[in-house]
């Protein structure tokens, strides 16, 4: 009899377990299992190049607060790849953004974003991403010829704003009136060093002595006829030396 009270007792116990489980779940409680987020669509959007199944595909995915987060990181990777196809880069780049905020070990997304940045002429943000991406993998081989590339550019950049607006002489020691007045003026400032390092090329490029001191008396020729011309009615100081230029580089520019 204690045996077959025991037995309804413990069934009205269990009963009351589902019950209470069943409450649960029906009032916002702890689920029994979690709900599984499918990524597989959204990469294979991506991968067939279907910008109408991508958005609302990987939208799913993405805007779902329960999708893991491998997941997440994988849908955005895959969605941005498909935006910088179809140059919408900043679509692409947020997307990169938010998988490198969840995982920042992506060395491969850091060269990708950098790269999008470059697209965008943001010079200075890819050179950042692709330095971030060097500090995750050494090896990493895009990224190290990407910054590389960079290097050189920004060096080249840097180089030419040193001498914007500097001519090829000292204007300290500038004593003729078209000295100063080049001195005084950026764009005839860069004309003259571009006229000067134009000069110093075909100089190196001439193939005997003779031809080398043809090229030179054309350059004191110019410089002369500069010379004597400026503030003279007529005399377009700055045409005067376009005109130059362009006999020295030819008609194609070098």
């Amino acid at each position: 009899m204690r045996f077959q009270k025991l037995i309804q007792s413990s069934g009205a116990l269990l009963l009351c377990a589902l019950s209470l489980a069943t409450a649960q779940a029906a009032t916002g409680g702890e689920p029994a299992a979690l709900i599984q987020v499918d990524v597989a669509s959204c990469l294979a959007a991506t991968a067939a190049d279907d910008m109408d199944k991508v958005a609302t595909a990987c939208a799913a995915v993405i805007d779902n607060e329960k999708t893991a987060k491998g997941d997440l990181v994988k849908a955005l990777i895959a969605r941005a790849a498909l935006y910088a196809r179809h140059d919408q880069i900043d679509r692409a780049i947020a997307d990169d953004s938010r998988a490198l905020s969840l995982d920042p070990t992506l060395a491969d997304i850091f060269n990708a974003r950098g790269e999008l940045w470059l697209k965008k002429g943001d010079k200075p943000k890819a050179v950042q991403d692709f330095g971030a991406t060097l500090k995750i993998d050494p090896n990493h081989e895009k990224a190290k010829a990407n910054h590389k590339a960079m290097a050189r550019e920004i060096e080249r950049i840097g180089a030419q704003m040193a001498v914007a607006g500097k001519p090829s002489f000292n204007c300290a020691r500038a004593r003729r009136a078209v000295e100063k007045a080049i001195c005084g003026n950026r764009e005839l400032a860069d004309l003259d060093r571009e006229i000067y390092g134009s000069h110093l090329r075909v100089l190196r490029e001439a193939q005997s002595p003779a031809e080398t001191r043809k090229i030179q008396r054309e350059q004191d020729d110019f410089i002369a006829r500069r010379n004597a011309g400026y503030g003279r009615p007529g005399f377009d100081l700055k045409k005067a030396m376009q005109d130059r230029l362009q006999q020295i580089n030819g008609v194609d520019g070098y």
